[in-house]
């Protein structure tokens, strides 16, 4: 049975980054085979994981709309296109959904390509979903049930409220998902106390809390991958612990 796991958070917190630490330590942990899915709008999970996108969904959706090749059906012709964005490497693959260009309906693409990516995610011991703030995507394009959903918050009362307003709007969208966690990234000492009380406010679950990091802001500055991060890393280590308490 596939484990899935949900990463969404606001603007800059992190989220991307961290998605990249959970799919580094489920590699480390000898948790494989991993699907990494970026299901961002923005997409720049492969940034993270140090891979070169040609492939996405949103191409094929693009290209299913143009027209099929005589002799191919539709659904054929999504599997194919599935296989060809996919990218392998060793102990995890990534997809990136991307996003349709063109205007239009979409659901029949849509439909199709949720069929095949739940064949697909059926392959992998776990899968990590990297998405917007928004969630409506993840009912749209997967069907598959969500273990755990990390939302990614910074260091304040206003993040905070936007992961609230996130865990809430799962929760009007009926989605399936087993338990919704806030990782506080980037703190600094002493910044958890005055945030204790917030999360209460909204009734959020803490996962944990990552401390700001020199290197993780050189490697994002200097476009290393940060799945290139030492394990002795003090954000990688703050990542880890978090990680092994929730897989």
């Amino acid at each position: 049975m596939t484990y899935s796991i949900a990463l969404a958070g606001k603007g800059g917190t992190g989220k991307t980054t961290m998605a990249g630490m959970l799919i580094k330590y489920l590699v480390d942990q000898g948790k494989t085979p991993v699907l990494a899915v970026d299901a961002d709008a923005n997409s720049n999970l492969n940034e993270v994981l140090g891979l070169e996108v040609l492939q996405t969904l949103g191409d094929a959706r693009e290209e299913m709309k143009t027209g099929v090749s005589t002799g191919m059906t539709k659904d054929i012709f999504m599997e194919m296109k599935l296989q060809e964005a996919v990218i392998e490497t060793d102990g995890f693959d990534l997809i990136v959904m991307g996003r349709p260009e063109g205007a239009g309906c979409y659901c029949a693409a849509n439909t199709l390509l949720t069929q095949s990516l739940e064949r697909l995610i059926d392959n992998y011991k776990y899968v990590v979903m990297d998405n917007e703030a928004g969630m409506e995507h993840i009912s749209r394009l997967t069907t598959n049930d969500i273990e755990v959903l990390l939302v990614v918050s910074d260091p304040t009362r206003r993040g905070l409220q936007a992961a609230h307003r996130i865990v809430d709007l799962t929760e009007k969208l009926s989605l399936n998902i087993g338990r919704k966690m806030v990782i506080i990234n980037r703190a600094k000492d002493g910044e958890l106390g005055s945030l204790d009380k917030v999360l209460k406010e909204y009734g959020l679950e803490l996962a944990g809390v990552v401390p700001e990091d020199a290197d993780v802001q050189r490697f994002d500055l200097d476009g290393i991958p940060t799945i290139e991060l030492e394990e002795e890393n003090q954000a990688v280590k703050a990542a880890y612990e978090i990680f092994g308490k929730i897989v």
